[in-house]
């Protein structure tokens, strides 16, 4: 049997296999509200038979946003445009019924930014932007203006924000909650020396640079159901010498274990353009191997996994307990149909596509002979 399809659990949540679709911001919400683009983008995920879903990037405040355009969950109307569009999805496109997941997040000094497609630069308030923050007044990059140090009151109101967005989450019936201190954001930049360069209790040691995302984390948890799983993406190295490194991020995830994170979702990178990845076919493998053995939390690896038979290796070399695709399943939506063919498994898929299935793969499709005639 392939591992790959083969069932795990985040916690109480039971995923029907191991693939993980890894969140993929589309910029194109309207103030923080979801939008058509959304629920087309959602439904075809939804469809593709993976195990878990982990939906784009949420701002949980207005300012936390990476570009104008960021869905977010700050606001009574974003929870209920956000909630129209899951109910839309829940009821017609998730046949397999695999668990959703939201990913919550501030960009901190990578906010105010344009769009990919149009350059990704920082945006001027003149120019539809707005004034960011940060642990630290360092910009992102030299030529950037500095975002604004924040004060222990802006620490307060951005922790009781994740809070207020995780319980409209759970009100709108998303499973899973993914708490994102990754690609150079906002808890990142706290863990992150490079861009933490505080003095008082949120800056300096480790355990002080740990704080900040640590207190974001038990707020949440604390505000949430035993039976929600929360989680954390972490940026494991940040590839820069002097920066966050795999062992300052091991002591991490150690301490979101003590406090029952239930999964960490490993990448790496994304606080300094003095970055030097190694790039290759997944890369980032070794760093969740890593977190898996270390820390001991079910661990999600990411990072140019494109192929069935790779993801298979990652599990079966116990890399990882899951592994997640999110430009791959941009690319491919149907990458599981795919994988599960390919590795001679089976996926559930919605029933209009029953006699889609192809002759050769009789039994690829569960519950497929049934609209045979």
């Amino acid at each position: 049997m392939s591992l790959l399809f083969s069932p795990t659990a985040l916690g109480p949540v039971a995923l029907k296999n191991r693939i993980v679709i890894a969140p993929m911001c589309q910029y194109s919400a309207d103030n923080g509200n979801a939008s058509d683009w959304h629920l087309m983008q959602f439904g075809q995920m939804a469809m593709s038979s993976a195990g878990l879903f982990i939906i784009e990037a949420t701002a949980v405040n207005p300012e936390g946003r990476i570009t104008p355009h960021d869905l977010g969950l700050w606001s009574d109307e974003n929870e209920a445009a956000l909630s129209k569009v899951i109910a839309s999805v829940q009821r017609w496109a998730n046949a397999s019924k695999m668990p959703l997941a939201i990913q919550l997040a501030h960009a901190g000094r990578k906010a105010s930014s344009e769009v990919p497609w149009r350059g990704g630069q920082l945006m001027l308030p003149s120019e539809g932007g707005w004034a960011t923050m940060a642990p630290s007044a360092l910009p992102q990059l030299p030529n950037e203006a500095p975002p604004k140090a924040m004060t222990l009151a802006d620490i307060q109101r951005v922790k009781n924000d994740f809070v207020q967005a995780a319980l409209r989450a759970q009100r709108i019936g998303f499973d899973v909650i993914e708490l994102h201190a990754a690609h150079g954001y906002l808890m990142h930049q706290f863990l992150s020396p490079l861009a933490n360069q505080r003095t008082d209790e949120y800056g300096g040691s480790l355990q002080n640079r740990m704080r900040f995302p640590l207190e974001v984390f038990d707020a949440v948890r604390a505000a949430l159901p035993e039976s929600t799983p929360v989680g954390v993406r972490l940026s494991a190295t940040d590839w820069v010498e002097g920066g966050l490194d795999l062992a300052q991020t091991t002591e991490f995830g150690l301490a979101l274990k003590t406090r029952g994170a239930s999964f960490l979702h490993v990448s790496s990178a994304g606080v300094s353009p003095l970055q030097k990845i190694p790039l290759g076919p997944g890369y980032q493998v070794d760093l969740a191997a890593h977190l898996k053995r270390e820390v001991g939390l079910p661990t999600i690896a990411v990072g140019l996994l494109t192929e069935p038979q790779q993801a298979e290796d990652v599990l079966a070399k116990g890399e990882a307990d899951m592994v997640a695709l999110a430009r791959g399943m941009l690319y491919d939506p149907r990458w599981p149909w795919h994988a599960a063919a390919e590795l001679g498994a089976q996926v559930e898929v919605p029933p209009q596509y029953w006699r889609s299935q192809p002759r050769h793969l009789k039994d690829l499709f569960t519950g497929a002979a049934m609209g045979q005639r």
